[in-house]
């Protein structure tokens, strides 16, 4: 898979970074939802890809996350998950030009989601239940 570029909206900070998969995924937790003011629509970067360039500001928002911004701009960057041995970045979609032309194929959190939101087509989806079982897995070292 070729590397995808990106940038905030004001051009302060510019990142590179190669997609695990050809794939677009949606997180509809309450977090998200505020971070974004919507559904956090993300790609996930291959482990030890991401660069970037510029002010970036970011946010312990949970035990094993934090989320980062533009400290000029203000634009969505990137959900980090912190935990040893799980080093992984969620880059925001809105970043890369078409969101590297890649479709949506996941949402998660999907049974706290606003009532108005849809997303069309058929693709995966898991409860905010399977998602933190997942989390305390990672925080208890049992995850497979």
């Amino acid at each position: 898979m070729s590397a995808l570029k990106g940038q905030c909206m004001c051009g302060a900070v510019t990142l590179e970074f190669e997609p695990v998969e050809q794939k677009l995924g949606a997180c509809h937790c309450e977090m998200c939802r505020r971070w974004t003011g919507s559904a956090f629509l993300e790609i996930d970067a291959k482990l030890g890809t991401l660069t970037h360039n510029g002010p970036v500001k970011s946010y312990t928002s949970s035990e094993w996350a934090e989320r980062a911004w533009c400290d000029t701009c203000g634009s969505t960057l990137w959900y980090h998950l912190t935990l040893p041995k799980y080093d992984y970045y969620s880059i925001s979609a809105g970043l890369v030009d078409n969101a590297g032309g890649l479709t949506l194929q996941a949402e998660i959190y999907i049974d706290v989601k606003p009532e108005g939101y849809a997303f069309a087509g058929t693709h995966e989806t898991k409860t905010k239940a399977e998602i933190e079982a997942g989390f305390a897995a990672f925080v208890e070292g049992t995850a497979q």
